[in-house]
């Protein structure tokens, strides 16, 4: 394939999925709305243009820079990640154009933000709507999208996958692993509250919680963890490289992930190719990686002692039933497999 035009946030999953895709074009362009020193991106020009649609007269010019880079790079496709103001931009930039395009939701998009307003109801329903093709990483979150505007969509179903070959095996510990943000979605206090009852209910002795992340809510998580008389027994890491969180994945015999709301989660994917057994709240995506009681807990009830319940999943078995689902679904080859026959469908039908 010849250009790939791909525009959305600067972010880490972005920055993976450009390198999981560009030895298969000869040309890309990325345009983004913030520098960051965090990702290097060799043999792809970064453009930047404002997202933000707080201010009109900066929105119209990105409409009318986005387009111009179309009319010039002349991609054989664009692909727009996240349902949210970038992918209107691209959708008014190639109205007239008609370049094949295809968008990713990424989760919040379509699982969260329509719950935070009416502008973002009718957002997401413009682009679904106007767009052609669309992929999600759960069939749960693809089944949403076609509710919202009630009619089938051309989606694909696929994730941005994991590098199976970066999972290292090490000897496990009685270590419980979280790595979510510290937002209020993802529910970080009930793990802690949870790890207390499983440590008070005798179950607990000489097990370790490891919280790897940051955010908002991170002083008072310490004051809870502090509250609870747990200071020494979990450990807060703050931000990780990428080698010391697949390190924790490695050591950590159990994996936890409670949040309110999820599409398919690439740290879930994560640990479990690391031979970590899933503790997940009771989601619809992650239904379809996790069969409850057999190779991951799925919590229904987030104040019960479910780190107990957890312990009773026979081990060895569900860390040999998860590290075959990611072989087949979870990798990034399958995945890049996914993406690129799902271009070629697009480009060669002229879609």
């Amino acid at each position: 394939m010849e250009k790939l035009l791909i525009i959305g946030s600067n972010t880490v999953h972005l920055f993976n999925y450009i390198h999981l895709v560009k030895e298969a074009f000869k040309e890309i362009i990325f345009i983004t709305d913030k520098p960051s020193d965090n990702y290097t991106y060799s043999d792809v020009k970064i453009l930047y243009t404002t997202f933000s649609i707080k201010k009109p007269a900066a929105f119209i010019k990105s409409i009318f820079f986005i387009k111009h880079v179309i009319k010039t790079f002349d991609p054989c496709i664009i692909h727009s990640h996240q349902l949210t103001t970038n992918s209107l931009l691209v959708l008014l930039a190639n109205r007239k154009l008609q370049k094949p395009c295809l968008f990713t939701a990424w989760g919040s998009d379509v699982l969260y933000n329509p719950s935070q307003g009416y502008f973002y109801k009718v957002l997401l329903k413009y682009i679904l709507r106007h767009g052609r093709h669309f992929t999600s990483d759960s069939r749960h979150m693809a089944d949403l999208m076609e509710k919202t505007v009630q009619k089938p969509l051309d989606i694909l179903i696929a994730n941005f996958g994991i590098d199976i070959n970066d999972i290292k095996e090490t000897e496990k510990q009685n270590i419980i692993y979280s790595n979510r943000q510290f937002k209020k979605l993802y529910r970080i206090d009930k793990i802690l509250e949870a790890f207390s009852r499983f440590k008070a209910g005798g179950d607990g002795e000489n097990w370790k919680l490891i919280v790897a992340s940051d955010g908002e809510e991170k002083e008072s998580l310490i004051k809870l963890a502090k509250d609870l008389g747990l200071t020494g027994e979990i450990e807060f890491t703050g931000w990780l490289t990428k080698e010391a969180n697949l390190y924790n994945y490695s050591i950590s015999k159990y994996y936890v992930s409670i949040p309110e709301s999820d599409a398919t989660s690439i740290s879930l994917l994560e640990a479990m190719a690391s031979g970590c057994i899933p503790i997940l709240s009771d989601l619809p995506a992650n239904r379809e990686w996790v069969n409850d009681g057999v190779n991951g807990l799925i919590v229904k009830n987030i104040d019960c002692n479910f780190i107990k319940d957890a312990l009773k999943i026979p081990f060895s078995q569900a860390q040999d039933i998860n590290r075959k689902i990611i072989k087949d679904s979870g990798s990034k080859e399958a995945n890049k497999e996914k993406f690129l026959a799902f271009y070629r469908h697009i480009i060669e039908e002229g879609l």
